[in-house]
C-alpha cells in the first residue's frame, strides 16, 4: 500500500497556535467561573457568551467573591479578544499577504522600469534571450526582459533584470516595458511569425529604436526587415559561423 503524503495548507499551519490559544482561553475560563462563581459548565460557558449575566448573577457590586469573579472575567474576556485579534490577523495575512506583496513588488518594479533609460528590451527570456540579457547587464546597460509564459516568468531570476510579464506583440505590454525610452528591442522569441509581429509593433511605437529580429531561416529575412528590423538574426547560423571560424 502506498502513503500518500499529504501537507497542510499554509494557513492551516499559521493559524493552529491562535486558534489553541483561543481554545485554552475557552477552556480556562469555564473552569476559572465553575471554580470561582460555583455554577456550573454550561451556566459558566453561557458566561463567556453573555458578559451581561454575571453581574445579573452578582446584583450586589459589593459582594466581595463577585468583584473577583469579575476581576476574572474581564482577564478572560480580554485574552479572548487578544486571541480573536490573533487568529483574523492570521487569516488576512495568509490570503492576502503573498498577493500584497506581489503587487508591491510590481509596483516597485514599474516605477524601476519607468525611471530607466537607455536600455533594452528584450522580447522572450528563453535561451537566446537570457543570453542576450546577460551579456547586455555584463557590459553595464539595464535589461527589461518580457516573457509571456507564466512558468518562465516566475523562474525569472532578476540579475539586473526587469521583469514585465504580457505579451509582446501587444503595445500595452511594450509601452509597460518603456520602450519609447529603450536604445533597442530584442525579438528573440522562438517563432519567427510572433517576432516578425513585435517588430511590426515596436516599430510603430518607436520608429527610432534599434529594432533585432530573431529568425528561424533566411525565408523570412526580407519580411523581417519590411516590419522595421535593423538587424535580422538567425541563431543557427550565427552559431555556425562561431564554429567555422573556430576551426
Amino acid at each position: 500500500m502506498h502513503r500518500v503524503s499529504v501537507r497542510r495548507s499554509p494557513l492551516v499551519e499559521r493559524a493552529t497556535r491562535p486558534v489553541a490559544a483561543f481554545v485554552t482561553v475557552v477552556v480556562g475560563g469555564v473552569v476559572g467561573f465553575v471554580s470561582l462563581g460555583g455554577v456550573g459548565p454550561i451556566e459558566a460557558a453561557f458566561w463567556l457568551v453573555d458578559p451581561a449575566s454575571i453581574a445579573i448573577h452578582y446584583q450586589s457590586a459589593e459582594n466581595g467573591h463577585g468583584k473577583t469573579v469579575k476581576a476574572f472575567a474581564v482577564v478572560v474576556f480580554s485574552a479572548l479578544v487578544l486571541a480573536g485579534v490573533w487568529i483574523g490577523e492570521t487569516v488576512l495575512s495568509t490570503a492576502f499577504g503573498g498577493r500584497m506583496r506581489e503587487e508591491l513588488e510590481r509596483v516597485q518594479t514599474q516605477r524601476a522600469i519607468d525611471d530607466a533609460e537607455d536600455h533594452v528590451v528584450i522580447c522572450g527570456y528563453g535561451l537566446f534571450g537570457r543570453t542576450i540579457a546577460d551579456r547586455v547587464t555584463d557590459a553595464g546597460r539595464q535589461v527589461v526582459a518580457v516573457e509571456n509564459d507564466a512558468e518562465v516568468f516566475e523562474r525569472m531570476e532578476p540579475n539586473g533584470v526587469l521583469p514585465v510579464e504580457g505579451d509582446a506583440r501587444n503595445e500595452d505590454v511594450l509601452r509597460d516595458a518603456a520602450i519609447d525610452d529603450a536604445t533597442a528591442v530584442v525579438a528573440a522569441i522562438d517563432d519567427s511569425n510572433a517576432n516578425i509581429q513585435i517588430a511590426i509593433t515596436a516599430s510603430q511605437i518607436a520608429p527610432d529604436v534599434h529594432l533585432v529580429v530573431r529568425v528561424g531561416d533566411e525565408d523570412y529575412t526580407s519580411v523581417a526587415r519590411r516590419a522595421g528590423a535593423d538587424e535580422v538574426v538567425i541563431p543557427e547560423v550565427s552559431s555556425g559561423e562561431d564554429v567555422s571560424d573556430s576551426l
